[in-house]
């Protein structure tokens, strides 16, 4: 397999060339792509060095596999490029995740939806995969009426920059700024641009990715996103209700029975998901499950992910392989 990642130098870029590495991923060639800055320089993989090359370079090499994650504009450009070449590009910026040619994939979910005819493939925003995640298996139990989600993001989703920031005002040494305010010891109800109709485009995100990753736009969603000083992992409150009513017990046991998902939700003993424990681990961890009593049929829960793992590189290597596996590149 020839593969490319474009944007290897990213924080997402870095954290997919360890995932190659260590889930043992079947590379023959890697092409490196980042930043016309960063061409010619080095980084290594399975203890050997790998030219940074630009992205014309990497387009003229016909990589079986192209895996994005250099921003929308890169994707808008290239990604069509790449696959009029023939290779099949998955794609983490969110250009190509509402458009109805192109498929939004969590493969634990809806990965056996892939053709070979699927070319660009988009790969969910990080806030939704985990958010789909735990949802997914008791929609399809209980059938899901209506969710209101809010979220607990690390800065670590806007990149190193916003990390910097964090740190940067931790030590009380100037910076750039990532975001408009401060972001040590403040919360920001504020995650990417404001829309017109006053949510921001992560909340329109939360929205509408998930309807069509479960192929199902017969419930809604609802979302408040807020930026948290913590240097990685995602953290979400969810209140979800149902057409049909559940026990704890059985959603305690639907959860422990998902692939990919781990229940932690044991209040006896202080046991809930908290993103210092999901720091550089591929689960998405579910909590503090609990009735809401002032809604029938209504479940209270929290989910929490490491965002650039399964968030981004982790479910973007996790299409890879399926497509390898089920000879669809």
């Amino acid at each position: 397999m020839k593969i490319a990642v474009i944007g290897a130098t990213g924080m997402v870029g870095t954290v997919m060339l360890t995932l190659l590495e260590t889930r043992n991923f079947p590379v023959t060639e890697l092409l490196l792509v980042a930043s016309e800055k960063s061409v010619g320089k080095t980084l290594l993989f399975k203890d050997k060095s790998h030219k940074i090359i630009n992205i014309q370079e990497a387009l003229e090499a016909k990589p079986d596999i192209a895996i994005f994650s250099a921003g929308g504009d890169t994707s808008l450009k290239w990604a069509p490029r790449f696959a009029q070449v023939g290779t099949t590009v998955i794609d983490n910026s969110s250009v190509w995740r509402m458009d109805p040619s192109k498929k939004l994939i969590v493969p634990e979910i809806n990965a056996n939806t892939l053709t070979k005819q699927d070319k660009i493939i988009a790969n969910p925003n990080c806030s939704t995969i985990q958010l789909v995640m735990a949802l997914a298996p008791l929609h399809q139990k209980y059938k899901i009426k209506r969710v209101v989600v809010s979220t607990y993001q690390s800065v670590s989703g806007t990149g190193a920059k916003a990390v910097k920031q964090m740190e940067s005002e931790e030590k009380n040494i100037e910076a750039p700024m990532a975001y408009p305010y401060q972001i040590h010891r403040n919360v920001i109800p504020h995650c990417d641009v404001f829309q017109d109709n006053g949510y921001t485009k992560e909340e329109m995100k939360l929205a509408l990715e998930p309807q069509k990753i479960l192929n199902d736009r017969s419930f809604s969603i609802t979302a408040t996103a807020v930026r948290v000083p913590t240097s990685g992992g995602h953290s979400e409150a969810v209140n979800v209700s149902f057409f049909n009513d559940f026990t704890l017990d059985k959603v305690r046991s639907i959860i422990k029975q998902t692939p990919g998902v781990t229940l932690q939700d044991n209040p006896k003993t202080n046991t809930y998901p908290m993103p210092i424990l999901a720091h550089n681990t591929d689960a998405v961890f579910v909590g503090r499950l609990r009735r809401d009593f002032s809604q029938q049929n209504t479940l209270n829960m929290w989910i929490v992910s490491d965002n650039l793992r399964k968030g981004a590189a982790t479910n973007a290597i996790q299409i890879a392989e399926y497509l390898i596996l089920n000879s669809l590149v």
